[in-house]
């Protein structure tokens, strides 16, 4: 089974039609205005429309109110909603059905205890992203290029589909797969030549890098 990749924070016209030709699977656009990579929703809508056939494209959003999810929705051709703050179930259900789009929600690990919340969060999300856990004092939910241990969730098993986040690059994503079992690989920064600024080469060797690991398929 091939590895499944999502390059997020795509903010430059051509970026949607450049990670698709690396092999991409999913292109994020991010809606958080604190984020280097930010976008507004006419940039976003753009971007969106220049996807190739066949890439998904993700909305990743921060604690969203149903006023910013509906100005979203109603602009950009959208094939996922990415909740990446302090979501509760109950809210991840409610856009789940609000919107009719297949909802990500975005879990921070840092230590054995937050794993449970990948387990509560299975039960009403399509699928689950596995991150790093941002440091207490940072602004930004993800993208800051961090790292957990991944020993804390090798061999684990979750219901739905789930994607590996944090600190990956070209040089790790190859460890992270055989150690984790994941099959979907999410990042944005590794492969940025400043932040914002998707690197085409970067791209192209973490693609290369996922493609050639081994992956355990989890079920």
């Amino acid at each position: 089974m091939s590895v499944r990749i999502k390059i997020c924070g795509l903010t430059r016209p051509g970026d949607m039609e450049m990670v698709a030709a690396a092999g991409a699977s999913y292109g994020g656009l991010v809606f958080f205005p604190k984020s280097p990579r930010n976008v507004t929703i006419e940039a976003a809508r753009a971007l969106a429309l220049e996807a190739p056939v066949g890439l998904a494209k993700v909305a990743l959003v921060v604690n969203p109110t149903d006023e910013l999810l509906d100005r979203i929705t109603s602009a950009v051709p959208l094939d996922m909603i990415q909740l990446h703050g302090s979501e509760p179930p109950e809210r991840v259900a409610e856009v789940r059905a609000r919107y009719g789009l297949p909802v990500m929600k975005a879990v921070g690990v840092a230590e054995e205890a937050d794993l449970q919340k990948l387990v509560t969060y299975q039960q009403v999300a399509d699928q689950i992203l596995v991150d790093a856990k941002p440091p207490k004092s940072g602004v930004l939910p993800g993208g800051n290029g961090l790292a957990f241990d991944w020993r804390l969730i090798a061999g684990r098993r979750w219901s739905r589909p789930w994607m590996l986040a944090g600190g990956l690059t070209s040089e790790n994503v190859g460890r992270a797969i055989a150690m984790t079992g994941a099959v979907q690989v999410d990042l944005s920064s590794g492969v940025e030549s400043a932040p914002g600024v998707k690197d085409a080469s970067k791209v192209a060797a973490f693609v290369a890098a996922a493609r050639e690991a081994e992956a355990v398929p989890r079920l």
